[in-house]
């Protein structure tokens, strides 16, 4: 029998590549995120399963407590809650409008805390279900610029790891984190900006699929925790063994890898407001290989496609 999955943040990115996947193995769906329009996008890439969708601001008054109701209602339970809605904010800690630090806070930690409180409820009353948060590699490493971004997944972390030792006595209810470092998600160009340069994600780049897959498997085999991307412990481990060098390093590295040399005035991105023409699932910083892999004849093409499913 498929599964009931709400997803948060579906209409871009991770959100939007995890929709995808799950519907091809025919699980029935509850989409949420701000734009309802671009929630119509996401659906009509879903064809072939029950999809509904749900127009839904994370941090609005009851808006995920709505959201829990509108997928019991049409489906009669909530299998599996997906957490992915995110956003991000650079700048010097002091030169961030102290309003964009908070929204980032609340729609990035409190949010996810509102949901996870939710879907635990439904879990409670069921004995049973699957919440997968979606955490980063910035919530156990600091990096310059994006300091409410880091607070935010550093708080997520010890959310998820308290919750978990309070699930001990419920085992038909696991919590999933979800740790990926850089992702090819448009992210980055949606983020606010007052630093004056457009941020990037740094190599190695990890592709939206390739997380969606890792939380895809959460459900199948849950774990308390996974990490997506080649470098991540690397990156854990040095900036726990020798933290001045880390420190020392990271500011210029963030400089040349995480910023691009394109200039930017200073503005808000997607903290308050979503920006339709922005979302999809990849942000351009990787070649679409599920592209390639079509327009390749012969051999090679169907090799390039039977390994990227």
């Amino acid at each position: 029998m498929s599964r009931v999955v709400v997803i948060v943040g579906a209409t871009s990115g991770i959100g939007r590549a995890t929709a995808r996947a799950f519907a091809e193995r025919g699980d029935r769906l509850v989409l949420a995120a701000r734009a309802a329009e671009t929630l119509a996008e996401v659906r009509a890439e879903c064809p072939d399963v029950d999809v509904l969708t749900v127009p839904t601001d994370v941090t609005g008054p009851g808006a995920l407590d709505a959201l829990a109701d509108a997928a019991v209602d049409r489906f009669g339970r909530i299998d599996v809650w997906v957490h992915t809605a995110a956003v991000m904010a650079y700048g010097r800690f002091d030169e961030l409008p102290e309003r964009v630090f908070d929204q980032v806070v609340r729609t990035d930690l409190l949010a996810a805390a509102g949901a996870a409180r939710v879907a635990l409820r439904h879990f409670r009353a069921t004995g049973a279900g699957t919440l997968i948060l979606t955490n980063s590699v910035l919530g156990y490493i600091t990096a310059p610029y994006m300091s409410a971004y880091v607070a935010s997944k550093w708080g997520l972390r010890g959310l998820a790891r308290a919750v978990q030792q309070e699930l001990r006595d419920s085992p038909g209810i696991r919590l999933c984190l979800v740790n990926p470092g850089s992702v090819d998600t448009p992210v980055y160009r949606q983020a606010a900006n007052y630093l004056g340069r457009i941020g990037r994600p740094p190599p190695p780049i990890s592709g939206p699929q390739r997380v969606a897959r890792a939380i895809v498997d959460c459900v199948d085999r849950p774990r308390r925790e996974i990490s997506v991307g080649r470098l991540n412990a690397v990156m854990r481990v040095g900036f726990t063994v020798v933290p001045g060098l880390y420190d020392v390093l990271v500011g210029p590295l963030m400089r040349l890898a995480g910023l691009s040399g394109q200039s930017v005035a200073a503005h808000d991105g997607t903290v308050f407001a979503p920006n339709p023409a922005g979302e999809a699932v990849r942000g351009g910083y990787l070649p679409d290989l599920r592209q390639l892999a079509r327009s390749l004849p012969g051999p090679a093409g169907a090799v390039l496609r039977r390994r990227l499913g």
